[in-house]
């Protein structure tokens, strides 16, 4: 299935940081990945609509059941005041039900560095995995 691209919903003020979230799901089951995956677009539309959001995308494996997301933000407040909006806050509820594993990780970069990459976002999940 095709990923979600990075998108700015507001871009960043030049020279400002920004706060920025990467994150691994792995559902128990198929249908749980199905399950994420349809809910996935309707998150991303409420991210451009965030205050404070400055960007975000999803890289969706539903045969592997993995699933990772990558955000930028002002601070931390606008990413903690979406993830507690709706519709996040109850799909982030009902996904607990079918996900195996989650994992978190956050830095900062300058609004220069946006979009931040996969490969930067899978290393900072790695080092974290790592130091647990």
């Amino acid at each position: 299935m095709p990923d979600i691209p990075w998108s700015t919903p507001t871009p960043a003020a030049p020279g400002a940081e920004v706060y920025v979230m990467a994150s691994r799901f792995e559902t128990e089951t198929l249908t749980g990945a199905l399950r994420f995956f349809l809910k996935a677009p309707g998150i991303i539309r409420q991210i451009r609509k965030a205050p404070g959001a400055h960007g975000a995308a999803l890289r969706a494996r539903v045969g592997r059941r993995t699933f990772l997301t990558l955000s930028a933000w002002e601070d931390r407040d606008a990413l903690y005041r979406f993830a507690g909006s709706e519709p996040h806050r109850t799909s982030a509820r009902e996904a607990a039900a079918y996900t195996k594993e989650s994992a978190f990780t956050f830095w900062t970069v300058p609004a220069s560095e946006l979009p931040i990459g996969w490969a930067e976002a899978e290393r900072r999940l790695a080092e974290r995995k790592r130091s647990h």
